[in-house]
């Protein structure tokens, strides 16, 4: 008998449809890809200054129930027109949960919470809602975790994540270089902005390297660069990262790279001290920055959901409450448009100021 020395740690394997199989189950109609498309090129627009809306990414820390997201993005929807002077929103979508040990990997890994993995299921809810939000005409937003269940969703986001833990990762860098949409690297848990600022400069050069084709297959693409990825302030092990002097450190270590000096900030994670009430007061800071006129800063990272705070995933699902997270605390949706008003009025007053200081006198 041959000695093996294959495989040795595998115990099951299960073929998953190819990403053309999976499009074709849930297809994207030209209505939606519009979008995608409109979505995608506005945010270039701010993330580029040409635009002086604020960015705001808003939404659930993971997706676990489709129907709750489904409301949470009509709740947007309608919402979103009494911001569109001043705010740009795009709601977090986000479907795989990156864990320092242990816990709830998001919906494309385990979508009926019992730790089975069924991924195939996975994929499809995750797909199918982010069609659903693209009919609803509301702009999806992601953490970019996996290498390779992009192939299955991506082209329906209009704004893209690489996370804290993810950002020093070489592949993570050559992958941001292949997506077709605008894209944020966080600083690293232990705060160093330079790791980002790295990625950033990195993701804009061509690349080449082996992926899976949309019918499965294997292959070598080479990459254009994706010129339109900055980075995003989420605190770190030091603490906050929000204040005026940080972003103002952060601009200068971009420029430092020849990059644009505007920085997205997160609200939540060690910005917010782990701690979801203090997000509003994130949010405040900030929109004091930016009502004095700084044009620093190209947006915000909300973690919002129906109902505040989270709980614990228990055996029991039918005792979820609905519209609650099972992974960060989150604020909830009164306090969100709280936010988002607050938001609104300080791009407002910071746009008047700078118009009041280009009047001749």
């Amino acid at each position: 008998m041959p000695t093996r020395i294959a495989d040795l740690h595998i115990a099951r394997e299960e073929l998953l449809p190819t990403p053309n199989e999976l499009r074709a189950e849930v297809p994207v109609s030209e209505a939606q890809a519009q979008v995608v498309a409109r979505a995608r090129q506005t945010v270039r627009d701010i993330v580029r200054g040409d635009d002086d809306r604020l960015l705001v990414v808003v939404g659930p820390c993971s997706i676990h129930d489709s129907a709750a997201a489904i409301e949470y993005a009509r709740r947007l929807r309608e919402v979103a027109p009494r911001f569109d002077d001043a705010l740009f929103l795009v709601m977090r979508v986000y479907f795989e949960k990156p864990r320092t040990r242990l816990g709830w990997k998001g919906m494309i890994y385990d979508p009926d919470l019992d730790g089975r993995g069924d991924l195939h299921k996975g994929l499809l809810k995750a797909r199918g809602l982010l069609v659903e939000c693209a009919r609803l005409g509301v702009p999806a937003a992601s953490e970019i975790l996996d290498l390779v269940t992009p192939q299955y969703y991506a082209e329906l986001l209009s704004w893209g994540a690489i996370g804290a833990r993810t950002t020093e990762s070489p592949l993570h860098r050559q992958m941001a270089s292949a997506l077709s949409a605008p894209l944020g690297f966080k600083n690293p848990t232990s705060g160093k902005l330079q790791t980002a600022v790295d990625a950033i400069v990195v993701a804009a050069q061509s690349h080449r390297f082996p992926s899976i084709s949309l019918d499965g297959r294997a292959m070598v693409i080479t990459t254009t660069g994706n010129a339109d990825c900055h980075l995003i302030l989420r605190g770190g092990d030091a603490g906050p990262n929000f204040d005026a002097a940080s972003v103002e450190a952060a601009v200068a270590a971009l420029q430092a790279a020849d990059l644009p000096g505007r920085v997205m900030i997160d609200c939540s994670h060690a910005n917010s001290r782990s701690d979801y009430r203090r997000q509003p007061q994130v949010a405040a800071e900030i929109g004091a920055q930016i009502a004095a006129g700084s044009r620093h800063i190209l947006g915000v990272m909300l973690e919002s959901h129906l109902v505040e705070g989270k709980q614990a995933l228990t055996a029991d699902l039918s005792a979820l409450q609905y519209g609650q997270s099972i992974t960060d605390g989150c604020i909830g949706w009164e306090a969100t448009v709280r936010v988002l008003e607050q938001l609104a009025d300080a791009v407002r007053s910071g746009r008047r100021r700078r118009i009041g200081q280009n009047q001749p006198t």
